[in-house]
């Protein structure tokens, strides 16, 4: 087949129905000669990565993978992921993602929940597959290079917006895998509202390392730059390496986690370098209370920060500017803005029930200023899990005809509108008579000088404060400032190491840390 009628077939395909590249075969060819992105020494731009993806989707054909066949990916954030993704996304197959730092059970357990057609992943990932029985399962394994497809005539089938384009798995470590199911038309939703967030324009050179906001550039003609960093090993963290890139590629924005946003801003205040270059900082995936975001403007000096609540099943619930945050307190909760103008919040009381609602019935929305459940719905809320039906029972409310999610973060919403977050709902503490949140307490615990991290839990009865700390020296001094808080823990316990989310670095892992306290 010729390249350019097999560009103007999979357009006309997605006319005709709906798909999600639509907005990067726009993009291709109002800007063929823009660099889509940079990863270390390549680069491509958007003329060539659309040929590049084009001659995949045919590859992808030729083994017989086609419209609704999954497609397991264990490739690093880069060009060729990027070609792999739009290439399936195109023909209309789904793209199944796994965290890299996923166990081998969770992994085959993630595989028996969402099985797959075809696998492609680099070299040592085939190796793995020699030690999987579920992987070996799979039974098209696929090249992330391969020759040029030459004048082959394939047929493409139509998609439309409720067609499954990518399935990835939330970061619970317990139970049955909730394989989060994202059609063409919830892929779109959520791309409208974080286009409206983050504000994309052509010339944008964006250092990104949240896999969404890559694709929304691709479809909005920004330049993305892959940064030299491993999210799942922080200690790679080097910022002159960063530093380095902003400089060189004129990098205009930066969109990470507030890990990486923290570090950063740290290294630039310690050693006063300016980047007058950096316009925008967007984070989101754990939270930043108020003297985080204070650190961030301090560091990137006017830039306009911007940081989204949300997470897998909803993304945006809402967003607030670093600049209004540094400004709060957050003794009550943590302000994380007003909701997107899309997303129908309903705060409704704590409850470890599943939720059915009859014909007719509506849920009670709790008082301004009481803390309940967050739940959201809107077009570009989750409405379903893979093969899931318990996770969908406890996570979902169907409300007349529509669904509303559980976020299991605990908050309220003032007379204003404004939502504030309490924490996670499951880590709320019964305590004399009256609930504490540990979420709270860990803006107070992380403002004390020298302690990193920390939080409250009830250890045999008694209250207890938790802190990261490797000063020994600054501990008396930090002891008699956290014996402050309110209510009065008992006692502090000083770690060395709190443990962390795999995926950002940046929120507590509760459930471990009660492990290695009372092991």
């Amino acid at each position: 087949m010729n390249r350019g009628i097999a560009i103007q077939h999979l357009i006309r395909m997605s006319k005709e129905g709906f798909n999600i590249t639509s907005w990067f075969f726009e993009n291709a060819r109002k800007s063929p000669n823009t660099v889509a992105i940079i990863e270390g020494h390549k680069q491509v731009t958007f003329g060539e990565l659309e040929k590049m993806v084009i001659d995949t989707c045919i590859y992808f054909r030729k083994k017989e993978i086609g419209k609704g066949d999954r497609v397991l990916i264990f490739v690093p954030m880069g060009i060729d992921l990027y070609r792999i993704v739009l290439s399936l996304f195109h023909i209309g197959a789904v793209a199944v993602f796994l965290d890299e730092w996923v166990s081998k059970a969770r992994m085959e357990e993630c595989c028996r929940v969402a099985p797959c057609k075809g696998f492609i992943g680099i070299s040592k990932t085939h190796i793995l597959r020699w030690f999987s029985s579920e992987l070996r399962k799979i039974p098209v394994v696929l090249r992330i290079k391969h020759n040029a497809t030459g004048n082959q005539k394939l047929a493409f089938e139509n998609t439309i917006t409720d067609d499954t384009a990518l399935i990835t798995f939330t970061t619970g470590s317990t139970g049955t895998p909730k394989a989060a199911k994202r059609t063409h038309g919830l892929l779109n939703e959520q791309f409208i509202a974080l286009r409206e967030k983050i504000n994309p324009k052509a010339g944008d050179a964006d250092m990104t390392l949240l896999p969404i906001v890559l694709l929304i550039n691709l479809g909005t003609g920004v330049t993305s730059v892959i940064a030299k960093f491993k999210a799942a090993k922080p200690k790679t963290f080097k910022p002159s390496l960063l530093i380095s890139q902003i400089k060189q590629h004129k990098i205009n924005r930066i969109t990470a986690s507030p890990y990486f946003i923290k570090c950063l801003s740290q290294h630039l205040i310690a050693t006063g370098i300016h980047l007058p270059e950096i316009k925008q900082v967007f984070t989101g995936g754990a939270p930043v209370f108020p003297g985080e975001a204070a650190l961030y403007n301090k560091a990137f000096g006017e830039a306009d920060v911007q940081i989204v609540y949300g997470s897998t099943e909803a993304e945006p619930i809402s967003s607030l500017s670093g600049n209004l945050l540094q400004h709060t307190d957050s003794m009550r909760g943590l302000w994380v803005g007003k909701p997107y103008h899309k997303t129908e919040v309903k705060i409704i009381a704590i409850s470890n029930q599943e939720i059915i609602l009859k014909a007719g019935e509506t849920l009670t929305n709790l008082r301004p200023g009481e803390v309940g459940e967050i739940t959201v719905a809107g077009p570009h809320v989750l409405k379903e899990y893979i093969n899931n039906p318990d996770a969908v029972r406890r996570n979902k409310i169907l409300e007349n005809g529509k669904i509303y999610h559980r976020t299991g973060d605990s908050g309220f919403v003032d007379e204003e509108g404004n939502l504030f977050l309490c924490g996670r709902c499951a880590t709320i503490i019964p305590f004399e008579g009256e609930p504490v949140y540990p979420f709270i307490c860990e803006n107070f615990i992380q403002s004390v000088n020298g302690i990193t991290i920390g939080t409250v839990m009830l250890l045999e009865g008694r209250l207890m404060v938790v802190a990261e700390s490797e000063n020994q020296a600054l501990r008396q001094s930090q002891r008699a400032a956290l014996m402050k808080m309110k209510p009065t823990p008992a006692d502090v316990l000083f770690v060395k190491n709190i443990p962390r989310d795999p995926r950002h670095n940046s929120k507590i892992d509760y459930e471990k840390l009660r492990k290695n306290l009372t092991a």
